[in-house]
């Protein structure tokens, strides 16, 4: 094989990687559905415990309205926010419950 086919061959694999990667990345409302439930429940699971952060609430409400103007890209990147921040307050929780004065 020569350069010149190798260098062809890289490119073509390059070029189907990227294009596969950007198929991917297609946000719709499906999408978004299923960031929001996950949030959702992961909200759910840091209340049950008292580790809710305080802005999962906004950032919900956020995704809500991003989702209802149609902008799915915006509001999944808002329910993940939100999800990360419940997972974190849950853990954390769950992390210092037996944390306090030990006099």
């Amino acid at each position: 094989m020569t350069i010149k086919p190798r260098l062809i061959a890289v490119l073509t694999a390059i070029l189907l990687a990227v294009g596969a990667s950007a198929a991917f990345a297609k946000v719709d409302k499906s999408t978004y559905m299923k960031a929001f439930a996950e949030a959702k429940m992961w909200q759910k699971k840091a209340a049950s415990v008292g580790g809710e952060w305080r802005d999962v609430g906004k950032f919900l409400q956020q995704a809500e309205a991003a989702a209802q103007k149609g902008d799915f890209e915006t509001a999944v990147k808002l329910a993940e926010t939100a999800r990360f921040q419940a997972e974190m307050g849950y853990k954390q929780a769950l992390d210092q419950k037996d944390a306090g004065p030990r006099f």
